[in-house]
Protein backbone atom coordinates (compact mmCIF):
# COMPACT_ATOMS: atom_id res chain seq x y z
CA UNK A 1 0.00 0.00 0.00
CA UNK A 2 1.32 3.19 -0.90
CA UNK A 3 1.80 6.38 1.78
CA UNK A 4 -1.09 8.03 0.02
CA UNK A 5 -3.70 5.42 0.42
CA UNK A 6 -2.31 4.53 3.88
CA UNK A 7 -3.46 8.15 4.59
CA UNK A 8 -6.21 7.80 2.43
CA UNK A 9 -7.35 4.58 4.82
CA UNK A 10 -6.49 6.43 7.97
CA UNK A 11 -8.83 9.22 6.83
CA UNK A 12 -11.39 6.67 6.37
CA UNK A 13 -11.35 5.17 9.83
CA UNK A 14 -11.40 8.58 11.51
CA UNK A 15 -14.10 9.94 9.68
CA UNK A 16 -16.23 6.80 9.97
CA UNK A 17 -15.22 6.95 13.91
CA UNK A 18 -16.44 10.82 14.05
CA UNK A 19 -19.37 10.22 12.12
CA UNK A 20 -20.14 7.05 14.30
CA UNK A 21 -19.59 8.92 17.44
CA UNK A 22 -21.55 12.18 16.30
CA UNK A 23 -24.58 9.97 14.82
CA UNK A 24 -25.05 8.08 18.13
CA UNK A 25 -24.58 11.07 20.45
CA UNK A 26 -27.23 13.35 18.68
CA UNK A 27 -29.20 10.49 18.16
CA UNK A 28 -29.60 9.58 22.23
CA UNK A 29 -30.10 13.57 23.19
CA UNK A 30 -33.27 13.06 20.31
CA UNK A 31 -34.73 9.83 22.40
CA UNK A 32 -33.85 11.60 25.69
CA UNK A 33 -35.88 15.07 24.63
CA UNK A 34 -38.94 12.14 23.34
CA UNK A 35 -38.39 10.58 26.96
CA UNK A 36 -38.33 14.04 28.88
CA UNK A 37 -41.62 14.79 26.45
CA UNK A 38 -43.43 11.91 27.18
CA UNK A 39 -42.45 12.34 30.97
CA UNK A 40 -43.65 16.27 31.11
CA UNK A 41 -47.12 14.81 29.52
CA UNK A 42 -47.77 12.40 32.37
CA UNK A 43 -46.65 14.86 35.07
CA UNK A 44 -49.50 17.74 33.76
CA UNK A 45 -51.91 15.00 33.24
CA UNK A 46 -51.28 14.23 37.10
CA UNK A 47 -51.02 17.71 37.96
CA UNK A 48 -54.54 18.26 36.11
CA UNK A 49 -56.42 15.67 38.08
CA UNK A 50 -54.60 16.67 40.75
CA UNK A 51 -55.71 20.69 41.38
CA UNK A 52 -59.60 20.15 40.55
CA UNK A 53 -59.72 17.03 43.12
CA UNK A 54 -61.24 17.36 46.65
CA UNK A 55 -58.80 18.60 48.87
CA UNK A 56 -57.60 16.23 51.96
CA UNK A 57 -56.18 17.34 54.97
CA UNK A 58 -52.73 18.56 55.10
CA UNK A 59 -50.48 16.17 56.25
CA UNK A 60 -47.58 16.85 58.91
CA UNK A 61 -45.03 15.54 56.60
CA UNK A 62 -44.71 15.15 52.33
CA UNK A 63 -42.68 14.56 49.53
CA UNK A 64 -41.66 15.68 46.12
CA UNK A 65 -44.52 13.05 44.68
CA UNK A 66 -47.06 15.04 46.82
CA UNK A 67 -47.09 17.93 44.38
CA UNK A 68 -49.77 19.94 43.81
CA UNK A 69 -52.46 18.13 45.61
CA UNK A 70 -55.08 19.90 47.08
CA UNK A 71 -55.30 19.94 50.72
CA UNK A 72 -56.66 21.91 53.30
CA UNK A 73 -55.51 23.43 57.23
CA UNK A 74 -57.17 24.80 59.91
CA UNK A 75 -55.62 26.98 62.76
CA UNK A 76 -54.40 30.41 63.40
CA UNK A 77 -51.58 32.44 61.20
CA UNK A 78 -48.85 33.55 62.98
CA UNK A 79 -48.85 37.23 61.39
CA UNK A 80 -45.78 38.74 63.01
CA UNK A 81 -43.52 35.64 61.72
CA UNK A 82 -44.43 36.09 58.13
CA UNK A 83 -41.54 37.22 55.38
CA UNK A 84 -41.96 38.76 51.99
CA UNK A 85 -40.02 36.73 49.26
CA UNK A 86 -39.62 38.38 45.84
CA UNK A 87 -42.01 37.53 43.19
CA UNK A 88 -42.30 37.87 39.61
CA UNK A 89 -46.19 37.40 38.48
CA UNK A 90 -48.44 38.31 35.96
CA UNK A 91 -49.71 41.34 38.00
CA UNK A 92 -45.91 42.69 37.91
CA UNK A 93 -43.31 42.29 40.51
CA UNK A 94 -44.02 42.38 44.04
CA UNK A 95 -43.53 39.30 47.07
CA UNK A 96 -45.64 36.85 48.08
CA UNK A 97 -46.67 36.95 51.25
CA UNK A 98 -45.15 33.52 53.68
CA UNK A 99 -46.76 33.32 56.50
CA UNK A 100 -46.79 30.24 59.31
CA UNK A 101 -50.13 28.57 60.28
CA UNK A 102 -50.05 27.06 63.39
CA UNK A 103 -52.75 24.32 62.27
CA UNK A 104 -55.22 22.46 65.09
CA UNK A 105 -53.10 19.47 64.14
CA UNK A 106 -50.06 20.52 65.93
CA UNK A 107 -47.60 21.29 63.14
CA UNK A 108 -46.60 24.36 61.23
CA UNK A 109 -47.44 24.98 57.77
CA UNK A 110 -45.92 27.54 55.86
CA UNK A 111 -48.68 29.26 53.81
CA UNK A 112 -47.89 31.29 50.66
CA UNK A 113 -51.02 33.58 51.30
CA UNK A 114 -50.09 35.40 47.85
CA UNK A 115 -48.91 38.25 45.73
CA UNK A 116 -48.53 42.41 47.23
CA UNK A 117 -46.94 45.08 45.15
CA UNK A 118 -44.38 46.51 46.38
CA UNK A 119 -46.10 49.21 47.21
CA UNK A 120 -48.31 47.80 49.66
CA UNK A 121 -45.82 45.21 51.25
CA UNK A 122 -46.77 46.78 54.56
CA UNK A 123 -50.87 47.35 54.24
CA UNK A 124 -51.50 43.59 53.35
CA UNK A 125 -54.68 41.80 54.88
CA UNK A 126 -53.52 39.97 57.97
CA UNK A 127 -56.43 37.78 59.79
CA UNK A 128 -56.67 36.85 62.94
CA UNK A 129 -58.65 33.99 64.79
CA UNK A 130 -59.38 30.60 63.30
CA UNK A 131 -59.06 30.26 59.85
CA UNK A 132 -59.19 27.39 57.07
CA UNK A 133 -57.16 27.60 54.27
CA UNK A 134 -57.38 25.42 51.39
CA UNK A 135 -54.16 25.63 48.30
CA UNK A 136 -51.88 23.37 46.66
CA UNK A 137 -49.44 21.69 48.35
CA UNK A 138 -45.69 22.82 46.95
CA UNK A 139 -42.11 21.82 47.40
CA UNK A 140 -39.57 23.70 48.82
CA UNK A 141 -37.51 25.82 47.05
CA UNK A 142 -34.00 25.46 49.11
CA UNK A 143 -30.91 28.00 48.49
CA UNK A 144 -33.05 31.46 46.38
CA UNK A 145 -33.58 32.89 43.19
CA UNK A 146 -31.10 32.89 40.22
CA UNK A 147 -27.83 33.92 40.83
CA UNK A 148 -29.42 35.54 44.33
CA UNK A 149 -28.98 33.27 47.19
CA UNK A 150 -31.74 34.00 50.23
CA UNK A 151 -30.01 36.21 52.86
CA UNK A 152 -32.41 35.51 55.61
CA UNK A 153 -29.87 38.41 58.23
CA UNK A 154 -30.88 40.66 55.79
CA UNK A 155 -34.80 39.20 55.31
CA UNK A 156 -34.01 39.32 51.46
CA UNK A 157 -35.84 36.03 50.14
CA UNK A 158 -35.82 34.93 46.66
CA UNK A 159 -36.81 31.42 47.13
CA UNK A 160 -39.29 30.01 49.30
CA UNK A 161 -37.27 27.78 51.56
CA UNK A 162 -39.46 26.15 54.33
CA UNK A 163 -36.56 25.10 56.55
CA UNK A 164 -34.14 28.22 56.27
CA UNK A 165 -37.44 30.44 56.95
CA UNK A 166 -38.50 28.13 59.98
CA UNK A 167 -35.01 28.68 61.17
CA UNK A 168 -34.91 32.52 60.51
CA UNK A 169 -38.30 33.00 62.39
CA UNK A 170 -37.83 30.78 64.94
CA UNK A 171 -41.22 28.53 64.54
CA UNK A 172 -41.12 26.00 67.56
CA UNK A 173 -43.55 23.49 66.66
CA UNK A 174 -42.67 20.97 64.14
CA UNK A 175 -42.83 22.46 60.84
CA UNK A 176 -44.01 20.60 57.35
CA UNK A 177 -41.60 20.44 55.22
CA UNK A 178 -43.28 21.83 52.15
CA UNK A 179 -45.43 24.78 51.78
CA UNK A 180 -49.42 25.56 50.30
CA UNK A 181 -50.20 28.00 47.79
CA UNK A 182 -53.30 29.85 48.52
CA UNK A 183 -56.07 28.88 45.88
CA UNK A 184 -58.00 32.39 46.66
CA UNK A 185 -57.92 35.49 49.41
CA UNK A 186 -60.26 38.29 50.76
CA UNK A 187 -61.95 39.65 47.72
CA UNK A 188 -60.87 42.92 46.72
CA UNK A 189 -57.91 43.12 49.29
CA UNK A 190 -53.89 41.97 49.28
CA UNK A 191 -52.01 39.23 49.52
CA UNK A 192 -53.99 37.96 45.72
CA UNK A 193 -54.01 34.39 46.63
CA UNK A 194 -54.88 31.78 43.08
CA UNK A 195 -51.45 32.53 40.98
CA UNK A 196 -49.83 29.56 41.19
CA UNK A 197 -48.19 29.09 37.57
CA UNK A 198 -49.84 25.54 36.09
CA UNK A 199 -48.43 25.87 32.45
CA UNK A 200 -45.13 23.76 31.77
CA UNK A 201 -42.89 24.54 28.96
CA UNK A 202 -43.29 21.76 26.55
CA UNK A 203 -40.28 22.10 23.60
CA UNK A 204 -39.50 18.53 24.00
CA UNK A 205 -40.74 17.89 20.43
CA UNK A 206 -39.02 20.08 18.98
CA UNK A 207 -35.61 19.82 20.06
CA UNK A 208 -35.86 15.82 19.46
CA UNK A 209 -36.39 16.71 15.68
CA UNK A 210 -33.60 19.22 15.93
CA UNK A 211 -31.13 16.19 17.50
CA UNK A 212 -32.89 13.54 15.18
CA UNK A 213 -32.22 16.04 11.78
CA UNK A 214 -28.47 16.91 12.87
CA UNK A 215 -27.48 12.71 13.07
CA UNK A 216 -29.06 12.10 9.93
CA UNK A 217 -27.06 15.76 8.07
CA UNK A 218 -24.24 13.83 9.78
CA UNK A 219 -25.08 10.34 8.35
CA UNK A 220 -25.75 12.08 4.72
CA UNK A 221 -22.43 13.80 4.99
CA UNK A 222 -20.73 10.97 5.58
CA UNK A 223 -22.18 9.15 2.99
CA UNK A 224 -21.35 11.46 0.53
CA UNK A 225 -17.98 11.48 1.40
CA UNK A 226 -17.74 7.64 1.00
CA UNK A 227 -19.29 8.29 -2.28
CA UNK A 228 -16.58 10.75 -3.03
CA UNK A 229 -13.40 8.11 -1.60
CA UNK A 230 -15.05 5.33 -4.35
CA UNK A 231 -15.38 7.49 -7.23
CA UNK A 232 -11.80 8.81 -6.47
CA UNK A 233 -10.30 5.10 -6.13
CA UNK A 234 -11.95 4.60 -9.57
CA UNK A 235 -10.21 7.20 -11.03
Amino acid sequence: MTPRRRRSAAFLIVATLVALLLVTGLSALGLWQVQRMYWKHALVEKIESRVGATPVRAPATASESDAYRRVFAQGRFLNDRAVLVQASTARGAGYWVMTPLATDGGFTLLVNRGFVPAERKSGYDRPEGMVRVTGLLRVSEPGGGFLRANDPGSGRWYSRDVAAIARAQRLERPVAPYFVDAQVGTAGAYPVGGLTVLTFPDNHLGYAITWFVLAAMVAAAYIRLMIEERKARRA
